[in-house]
């Protein structure tokens, strides 16, 4: 991890330094990392990839702003939660209807499946779907992108508690909606 750390830093500071492949770099290393939480986030695969697109210009806007001795991932998926948040703010004030179901189909998992494990693929993406926001995000970037709660806590403008209550309220709530699919 501190090898990606070190190559993150040594990105940045090329691209700060006007080396603009070094994004590239970046974009690289973290582009399926990010589009997996941004879709976690807003359950919508063709949102996901713009957002992630997005969170990658604001890298290289921001490119001059970025310190040194920050840890990457977190300023990284700082900047992609905020646009995850800001985008669902944007769904609730401007609700739309799915012409079709082709986003949800292409992320239903692999064909030879059961039925069953689908069908609780799907329960699981629906109830952390319904989460609140705050405890969607933090159950997101701890379960699915492994990051510590100090740096979930940075990411989320909050005390590492804080995470900690917000994770453990999630995985409550998960656990009263989903008791059906896990006592078979």
């Amino acid at each position: 991890m501190a090898e990606i750390q070190d190559q993150d830093r040594d990105a940045m500071a090329r691209l700060a330094a006007g080396q603009d492949l070094a994004l590239n770099e970046i974009m690289e290393r973290w582009k399926s990392r990010l589009i997996a939480f941004l879709y976690r986030l807003t359950g919508n695969e063709a949102s996901s990839l713009e957002l992630a697109e997005e969170a990658f210009v604001q890298v290289y806007q921001s490119r001059l702003r970025f310190r040194a001795n920050a840890t990457f991932s977190s300023w990284l998926f700082g900047i992609a939660a905020n646009l995850g948040r800001n985008h669902l703010r944007w769904q609730r004030r401007h609700p739309t209807l799915p012409l079709d179901a082709a986003d949800n189909a292409a992320m239903e998992g692999d064909p030879g499946t059961t039925a069953q494990s689908r069908e609780r693929e799907t329960a699981v993406r629906s109830a952390i779907a319904n989460l609140p926001p705050d405890l969607k995000e933090s159950l997101i970037l701890s379960e699915y992108e492994r990051l510590p709660h100090a740096e979930i806590a940075s990411i989320a403008g909050c005390s590492v508690k804080a995470v900690e209550r917000r994770i453990s309220h999630a995985r409550e709530l998960l656990r009263k909606e989903l008791i059906s699919y896990f006592e078979s």
